[in-house]
Formats: C-alpha cells, sequence, structure tokens
C-alpha cells in the first residue's frame, strides 16, 4: 500500500462542490460555544455533502480565524445562514416539511441504527450546547430525538465527534 498524493483525491474544486448534489441534510448547531467544533462541523458536511449548516444563538460564524483553523475551507463550500433562535428555526422547517430530530440523550430516543431515514424526506438534525445540549425547548419541538449508544464511563461525545458519527450514518442511508 502507498498513500495518496492530495493531487490523487480526485476532489471537487469550490465551484463544482457548489453545483454537486447535496444529501437532503442540514446541521442545526444551537449555541455551540467552540470555534474549533464549528469549524470541525464545517469540514465533515464538506466531506459528506451536507445541503446547509445554521448557525443558532451563542454560535459563532465565519469569517473566523479559529473556525477557519479546523474548517480548512470549508465555510467557502457549505451552504450555512445564521439564525438567532434555534427553536423557531425548527417551526419554520417543520412547516416547510423537513424532519427535525435533536441529538440528545433522552427518554423514548432512537438508538441511530435503528432510526430510519426515507430517501423522499429531508431531515435536519439538531447538535447541542458542549455542556448544556439541545434545549429542552427544541427536544420538545422536534420530530425525534436520536441517540447514539455508548458503552464506556462518559455520559456524552465531543459535538464534532457526534456530528461526524450522525452524518456518515445519515449519509449511508441516503446516498451509498
Amino acid at each position: 500500500m502507498r498513500k495518496l498524493k492530495n493531487s490523487e483525491l480526485g476532489r471537487l474544486e469550490v465551484s463544482e462542490f457548489k453545483e454537486v448534489e447535496k444529501i437532503p441534510l442540514i446541521v442545526i448547531l444551537d449555541n455551540i460555544r467552540s470555534l474549533n467544533n464549528i469549524g470541525s462541523v464545517f469540514r465533515t458536511s464538506d466531506a459528506f455533502v451536507v445541503e446547509k449548516i445554521y448557525l443558532c444563538g451563542i454560535t459563532a460564524t465565519p469569517p473566523n480565524k479559529d473556525i477557519h483553523k479546523t474548517a480548512l475551507g470549508a465555510t467557502d463550500t457549505v451552504a450555512w445562514e445564521y439564525v438567532e433562535d434555534t427553536l423557531t428555526l425548527v417551526k419554520k422547517l417543520q412547516k416547510e416539511g423537513v424532519a427535525v430530530a435533536s441529538i440528545e440523550q433522552a427518554d423514548n430516543a432512537t438508538l441511530l441504527q435503528d432510526f430510519e431515514i426515507l430517501k423522499d424526506k429531508r431531515y435536519a438534525i439538531v447538535m447541542g450546547n458542549e455542556v448544556k445540549g439541545v434545549q429542552q425547548e427544541v427536544v420538545s419541538a422536534s420530530d425525534a430525538c436520536i441517540e447514539i449508544p455508548q458503552f464506556g464511563t462518559k455520559h456524552s461525545l465531543n459535538i464534532s465527534v457526534t456530528t461526524g458519527i450522525v452524518l456518515w450514518s445519515f449519509l449511508q442511508q441516503l446516498k451509498l
């Protein structure tokens, strides 16, 4: 085996990325405080051709050098928008027919591996604050709650890791 050079990876140019078909998935960042986490979500969303990212509440927006440090240019490829109130956004998306799922540990949550994705539906996932998680009012308004099973001693995963796991799971069902 030999590692591939960047020139051998066949990656899209920025203009090509903007034209390529996206998976019908929106990422909502609900009061994310870490600029590195925000940048990581952008980078992962680029890798999995996510439709759009909404940055809500205290979540910082590009341009920002600390977001850029981990996004590595993905803020230029992935469509994004700032919306102050997450709950208002969730209700708006639901009126547009988007199914909203909070990624949270909650009673009656569906385990990620059991969450069935319909290929003719658009989805939005809500990723919560690093300490407080997704706001309860947003969880209550969501169409579903999805939980990633964990078996160790910790109660949560980093938001950027969680986003990667959930996006990969959605991509497998939607595109692969």
